[in-house]
């Protein structure tokens, strides 16, 4: 099976072309390549080019767990570098449909780095979704093994959980990140992020990524994160947001419409053995 495998800030995706898909990518298919002693690794499965009949192009993102993502800020710039890489791309911006959304994309740098339109954030309850009235989810409070925590929430097309706290750590993200992740608020589950506020430009945030796990950079919840922190009036519109893997630049107008900017790396293009699908290790 062809793959092409990508990175943006450490947050790491495998490209397949539904055309190289040997049979269904189901969710044992999807658990073993992703796996990072007995696959290939990576953070999730971006199957692409899809069909669509709304944007020059479709792609489908899976996370390591079989799940199927709304939406990926990371996962959508690896894709548009993967259609540049390939010829795909015909004009400059274009866009891509995922079930979060329609994203814009525009190539910078030779496609080493991605510009992409995520749409409008939302902190709406029965948008997101959070259960309890119909209200902007901010500055609410929760409980997790014994301790008070002030969150916000939002969606990007994909449901995110902000944490506010001082000096967000790896640790808080792993411990406590699973445990909101399943929190009975969110039906549908959600990301988290634990986001300190360095100035009126700059955030930090750990990431739990709702199907994958710690993960070192993440596009939706870099767009979230500062979202929030410009709604909540602690940060300007344009945000560097700062990561375990490295730094996102997201921007907003007056409507909460984001704008992700950040680099994109290729790994290696590849071809899969059938082994590694069979339980001999």
């Amino acid at each position: 099976m062809r793959y092409t495998k990508y990175h943006g800030l450490g947050n790491d995706y495998i490209v397949i072309r539904p055309e190289h898909l040997d049979g269904d990518l189901a969710t044992a298919v999807i658990n073993r390549i992703c796996h990072r002693n007995f696959g290939i690794g990576s953070d999730g499965i971006l199957l692409g080019p899809t069909e669509s009949t709304t944007s020059d192009f479709g792609v489908r993102i899976f996370n390591p767990d079989g799940s199927e993502a709304e939406k990926s800020g990371n996962g959508l710039r690896i894709f548009a570098r993967f259609l540049w890489d390939h010829g795909l791309v015909k004009t400059d911006p274009f866009t891509i449909e995922t079930p979060g959304g329609i994203a814009e994309c525009r190539l910078l740098n030779g496609g080493r780095s991605v510009r992409v339109e995520m749409g409008r954030v939302s902190f709406d309850s029965g948008t997101i979704p959070v259960s309890g009235p119909v209200r902007e989810v901010l500055n609410e409070e929760m409980e997790i093994e014994g301790r008070p925590l002030t969150f916000c929430a939002a969606t990007v097309g994909n449901p995110h959980c902000i944490v506010l706290c001082e000096t967000p750590t790896a640790e808080d993200a792993r411990q406590r990140g699973p445990l909101i992740e399943i929190d009975e608020r969110f039906p549908n589950r959600t990301n988290v992020q634990f986001m300190q506020v360095v100035n009126r430009n700059t955030i930090k945030i750990e990431i739990w990524e709702r199907g994958t796990g710690y993960t070192l950079a993440s596009g939706t919840s870099s767009t979230a994160a500062a979202a929030t922190a410009h709604r909540l009036g602690l940060c300007d519109s344009e945000i560097n947001v700062q990561m375990p893997g490295g730094s996102l630049q997201v921007q907003f107008r007056d409507d909460f419409v984001a704008t992700l900017t950040g680099p994109v790396t290729k790994i290696c293009d590849g071809d899969m053995s059938d082994e590694i699908f069979s339980d001999r290790h």
